[in-house]
């Protein structure tokens, strides 16, 4: 039987069967997730404060990793409040609305990610490369511009995506074997012709990929060559420092993906997809503040006067 009506659609509810259903492993995982989710909003949110209030950390990279960020927090906060309240609820129901509003979020989120992660690169290109030039090349209208553009083309190819979903009638079933709403797991319940959403997803696939990952591989190539130029090995490693922490998260970030759609099909799809969404929807977002916080002096000594004001202050 399909649900064909178009009011009808907006009152279809999905079951998320999200991970165990059984109730020790229901709170063992509503702890896990619970206590990332907190780490997450925390870690990025300290890490926000920091750079806006240190005035040596008002530079384009850490402007760029404030929109970071923030993308950060939109993608946790997509897939986590909403599994942890079904656990509590113990009834893993979700409306179509709900649905089709995480769709967009986090493809609008996941969009602009890799966006962002290919200026960032290009941000320490011009850094490394091109030094002398770097504050006119990264000068703060382009830096807003650059931002604003991946925010924007993430959220114009979310939109087009999902309102795709508006147009498909779904079958009976309605069990969604995932922890939030993705596009594939819908299609797989749709009875209708899902061929123009496959290749408006296909699309976005290729564009984001062309303007994502071709130029962070490029930038990062033509950083490795004037690197290897440096003579001095002193030289060498203070370079590298100034890329490493944003180099091992394109590689975390861009490996996932490339695992994801790159695979071959096999019966096992769903349940590795599953997993492997908690890597760039849950893990990624608690670990890019950490990376950078850890790897970077800057901002380890901005946090650090940040925390020492905090201290400071609840004494008086």
């Amino acid at each position: 039987m399909e649900i064909n009506n178009q009011s009808a659609i907006y009152k279809t509810k999905f079951i998320l069967l999200g991970f165990s259903t059984t109730p020790g492993h229901q709170m063992f995982i509503f702890c896990i997730f619970a206590l990332m989710y907190a780490s997450a909003l925390a870690s990025n949110f300290l890490l926000i404060l920091a750079i806006g209030i240190c005035s040596k950390l008002h530079t384009p990279m850490y402007f760029l990793l404030v929109n970071l960020s923030v993308v950060n927090v939109c993608t946790i906060s997509v897939s986590v409040p909403k599994m942890l309240q079904n656990i509590l609820s113990q009834k893993r129901i979700i409306s179509f609305s709900g649905c089709l509003i995480q769709v967009f979020f986090s493809l609008w989120s996941l969009g602009t990610e890799i966006l962002l992660l290919s200026i960032m690169a290009f941000d320490r290109y011009a850094a490394i490369c091109q030094p002398l030039h770097y504050m006119v090349i990264m000068k703060k209208e382009v830096c807003i511009g650059l931002a604003t553009g991946a925010w924007v083309v993430g959220m114009a190819s979310s939109a087009v995506n999902a309102g795709l979903l508006l147009k498909l009638s779904f079958c009976d079933s309605k069990a969604i074997n995932h922890f939030f709403c993705e596009l594939h797991p819908l299609w797989k319940l749709s009875c209708s012709d899902i061929t123009l959403n496959e290749m408006m997803s296909l699309a976005a696939d290729v564009t984001f990929t062309i303007s994502g990952c071709i130029p962070t591989l490029t930038s990062y190539l033509l950083i490795l060559r004037t690197v290897m130029k440096i003579q001095s090995v002193k030289g060498k490693k203070k370079a590298f420092s100034t890329c490493s922490s944003h180099l091992l998260v394109v590689s975390i970030y861009f490996c996932t993906l490339m695992y994801i759609y790159g695979k071959p099909s096999s019966p096992n799809d769903e349940e590795e997809y599953k997993n492997i969404a908690i890597i760039y929807s849950v893990v990624t977002p608690v670990f890019n503040p950490l990376i950078y916080s850890l790897r970077n002096k800057d901002v380890k000594e901005a946090l650090t006067k940040l925390l020492w004001r905090k201290i400071s202050f609840q004494q008086k």
